[in-house]
């Protein structure tokens, strides 16, 4: 899948723990075999080779996470969009060198994607496209999807633990000497390592930032979370952190809050009992914002770059924690 994860497990002698570890480590590999788009071998590019041509059938496992993703699409309105893929190889951000396509490509390969043209029937595992050129990308769930597997061989086993693959996490128990995990939040522009922490009991937490990968064009960048409803990078937050029943799901949403903007990702976790997030917004997007609902201009001076605004949801308040040093961000509960 192209990152880093850590599986950390409570025990008084790790050689007896050694067997957990790899049991765990080993559902990864198992993941990134069967779903990763960036191997010609895995199952998801066999899917996306031939269910253009024909409905083919597919891997029970593949045709769940499919299916979730399919429904977060649905439920997002499009802003996490699964068939998001020829986008992103577009921009470079998939098997090519990140750069800016021209207007005209955008536009034509928004137009030949869209979540509606997947075919799934979950009994059967049967999966078709209604158009050609179409693929699934499930790098936006599949991540969470391996951390949850991870969990549930550290469950079955009976430790103590904690899953962590490139910031998708599951908690699990507690930590030598304290009551809870506590995690912390990176800080999107790179200030400092992390600028919040979050005490979490047995948890699934997800955060998504333009942090990882962007191109610079024209005293400009553009991250690499494409906006499928657009074609263009999404814009107005630097990054979103979700807590929700399964890392799965903390994947998607993290995402699809992150292409929503903070408005309305917000108003979308405030109707979600099953989300709680804590949302970073630029600061100029939201000096631009409130000086637009005053119906004037914003009176920061150009030269003046405003605080960032983290947006904490009033359930995961008691949790959250600054860190010392963070006096460049404004923090708002909603």
């Amino acid at each position: 899948m192209g990152t880093w994860g850590t599986v950390t497990i409570v025990t008084a002698d790790s050689s007896a723990s050694a067997d957990v570890a790899e049991s765990a480590l080993e559902t990864w590999h198992h993941v990134d075999r069967l779903l990763s788009n960036w191997k010609e071998s895995s199952e998801l590019s066999r899917v996306n080779r031939e269910a253009a041509v024909d409905t083919v059938e597919t891997d029970r496992e593949l045709a769940f996470v499919l299916g979730r993703a399919l429904e977060i699409s649905d439920a997002s309105g499009g802003a996490f969009d699964v068939t998001v893929e020829p986008l992103v190889r577009l921009w470079g951000f998939l098997g090519g060198t990140p750069h800016v396509p021209a207007a005209r490509e955008i536009d034509e390969t928004r137009d030949g994607i869209g979540w509606q043209k997947v075919w799934l029937d979950p009994p059967s595992h049967r999966v078709a496209f209604a158009s050609p050129g179409l693929k699934v990308d499930l790098g936006g769930i599949a991540k969470g999807y391996g951390v949850d597997l991870a969990y549930g061989v550290l469950r079955e086993a009976g430790v103590s633990g904690m899953a962590d693959l490139s910031g998708n996490i599951r908690t699990l128990g507690t930590p030598p000497g304290r009551d809870a995990w506590v995690v912390g939040i990176r800080d999107p522009r790179d200030r400092l390592p992390y600028f919040a922490k979050l005490t979490l009991g047995e948890a699934a937490m997800a955060t998504s930032g333009q942090y990882e990968q962007f191109v610079a064009q024209d005293g400009r960048e553009y991250g690499h979370i494409l906006d499928p409803r657009t074609g263009w990078p999404a814009e107005g937050l630097l990054s979103v952190t979700v807590l929700a029943p399964t890392a799965t799901d903390a994947d998607a949403w993290a995402t699809a809050l992150f292409v929503l903007g903070p408005e309305r990702a917000r108003e979308v976790a405030k109707q979600d009992p099953n989300l709680a997030v804590v949302l970073v917004e630029d600061g100029r997007h939201a000096a631009k914002h409130e000086a637009n609902a005053a119906g004037g201009t914003s009176a920061k001076d150009d030269a003046e770059v405003p605080s960032d605004v983290v947006w904490v949801e009033a359930d995961v308040a008691p949790r959250f924690e600054l860190v010392e040093g963070t006096d460049f961000l404004e923090v708002r509960e909603f």
